[in-house]
């Protein structure tokens, strides 16, 4: 008989917190009708989850915790997945300004120019997220040589898309060097007239 008791207050407690999860329900999900689903399927889960409550807890806590699990596993049912290389890649492509493609072309020629274990090891951990334990088990080095081709192949592409590599240092020093002479030269020059 007791069962039966225990039962009609659940049931009676599910009723009385109706009004207040389809609030919570339509500030989650910002529609009447989600919402409403929303409300349905977290009073099934606590329907069939009734012998885990604890008679005498605070019973709005627990409803409003499996209102929010749900619309959380919901969410993760929707996001949709897919493994990047089946996508098509004009999902990704946008419209560039002139410049952006240059210096995609730019990244791409000096990406070619990389010793292939350091052009690797930075696809592995900056594009596909690797982390540095998980690059040195699939290349089969030590976890301080993954870490220092990373940082060699950062490295050698910002030195090469800003110009500073060793013939350009030394064009510039050159450079510098000549109009250095010229300006001396001219200033003697002025100084003979």
């Amino acid at each position: 008989m007791t069962a039966v008791a225990t039962t009609q207050t659940f049931h009676d407690q599910i009723i009385g917190i109706l009004p207040k999860l389809r609030i919570q329900a339509l500030a989650l999900t910002r529609n009447r009708a989600a919402a409403e689903d929303l409300v349905q399927d977290a009073v099934c889960n606590a329907l069939s989850a009734q012998q885990s409550f604890i008679p005498g807890t605070n019973f709005p806590a627990w409803m409003h915790r499996i209102l929010r699990n749900r619309f959380i596993s919901n969410l993760r049912k929707r996001r949709d997945t897919t493994d990047i290389e089946d996508v098509p890649s004009s999902v990704f492509a946008t419209e560039a300004p002139h410049e952006d493609r240059l210096a995609l072309k730019e990244l791409a020629n000096a990406m070619t120019r990389l010793p292939a274990d350091q052009r690797e090891a930075l696809v592995m951990v900056v594009v596909h997220g690797m982390s540095y334990e998980a690059l040195a088990e699939s290349t089969g080095c030590a976890v301080g040589t993954a870490k220092s081709r990373v940082f060699r192949a950062r490295r050698q592409l910002e030195s090469w898309l800003l110009g500073e590599t060793k013939e350009s240092a030394k064009a510039a020093r050159g450079a510098a060097a000549l109009l250095a002479r010229r300006l001396s030269d001219s200033e003697r020059d002025a100084d003979h007239v």
